[in-house]
């Protein structure tokens, strides 16, 4: 009895617009339901503003870049002005980190010795690292009889000391730079090469390069255009991570002896003359000492940073 009186009280009731109570869209609150869509790009550069460390060691590397640029114009003297009046005198209000054994600033020759470092260093880096992609993508992309003789050929050149290298190269073209860079060049693109090699492996399989083949891509434009843009997370992080070996390479190669010769100077080379007289002005080995170790420390946590940063597994 109770069934059939629902029946009919709802047979009854009729859906009038006046029962129903229209709202406008909200286009607004819609927007603020769904976070913003970030690229790949985006996401890894808010990941790195919120590592502290990392932000804080680039703050160092470019106040540093830009001191070695403007701070050797505040002074009155160059790196190479030499004055037997002031030979040895510690740091003060005009010689600020002191002066060396023919009485040339140090504050000229430390800022000086940066430019020449950090360029050496960048310029290395940036070489070794193309020489490194170019191989370690060819050897994996095509694979065969080119990776074995590729992959041979680097262990072959990887076995040899790098001071072999830099003593032939001096011993071609003397002292200088460009010896120190092309020995750089000559060994530092192996540890590039094996890691673009093994991202080739992997992204060569992938359904996107397969389609670009199908498609009559060239082996160049399928290297250039789809594997290469997936490898810059690597490629970066291994590029800025050899900054700071190169620094250290070039200092230790000044300090023994075999690196770069005056007029030009660099932090090693200024380890070197006040290891010299590190028992009575300590200062002359101590300051380029500092610079080298905070360099290093702050090249060694900027690169951690980024390899966190552009870990797409980290991405949320």
């Amino acid at each position: 009895m109770e069934q059939t009186t629902i029946t009919k009280t709802q047979e009854n009731t009729e859906l009038t617009r006046d029962l129903f109570t229209f709202v406008e869209q909200d286009d607004a609150g819609a927007e603020k339901m769904y976070a913003p869509s970030i690229s790949y790009w985006q996401d890894a550069w808010r990941r790195l503003k919120q590592n502290r460390v990392a932000m804080a060691s680039l703050l160092f590397i470019l106040v540093l870049t830009a001191f070695a640029i403007v701070a050797p114009m505040m002074s009155s003297s160059t790196h190479s002005d030499v004055d037997f009046g002031v030979m040895n005198q510690g740091p003060s209000a005009e010689h600020w980190f002191g002066t060396d054994n023919l009485g040339r600033d140090l504050w000229c020759r430390v800022w000086m010795g940066a430019r020449v470092s950090l360029f050496i260093a960048l310029v290395a880096a940036v070489v070794q690292s193309t020489i490194g992609i170019i191989i370690g993508g060819v050897s994996g992309f095509f694979g065969g009889k080119i990776d074995l003789f590729l992959m041979r050929a680097s262990d072959i050149i990887d076995s040899i000391p790098f001071l072999v290298y830099v003593i032939l190269i001096m011993m071609i073209m003397g002292s200088g730079m460009a010896p120190i860079i092309i020995a750089f060049a000559l060994t530092g693109w192996i540890r590039m090469a094996r890691l673009v090699r093994g991202q080739a492996l992997s992204l060569k399989e992938s359904d996107y390069v397969m389609a670009s083949k199908g498609l009559g891509g060239s082996n160049m434009r399928i290297i250039i255009k789809h594997m290469v843009p997936n490898m810059l997370g690597v490629i970066i992080v291994t590029l800025t991570m050899s900054i700071p070996t190169a620094i250290f390479t070039e200092a230790y190669l000044s300090y023994i002896g075999i690196g770069l010769q005056p007029p030009l100077t660099s932090w090693g080379q200024l380890a070197n003359i006040g290891a010299t007289v590190i028992k009575t002005y300590p200062y002359q080995m101590i300051i380029p000492a500092i610079f080298i170790s905070l360099t290093m420390l702050s090249m060694q946590l900027f690169g951690d940073g980024l390899r966190d940063a552009l870990d797409p597994k980290l991405r949320k």
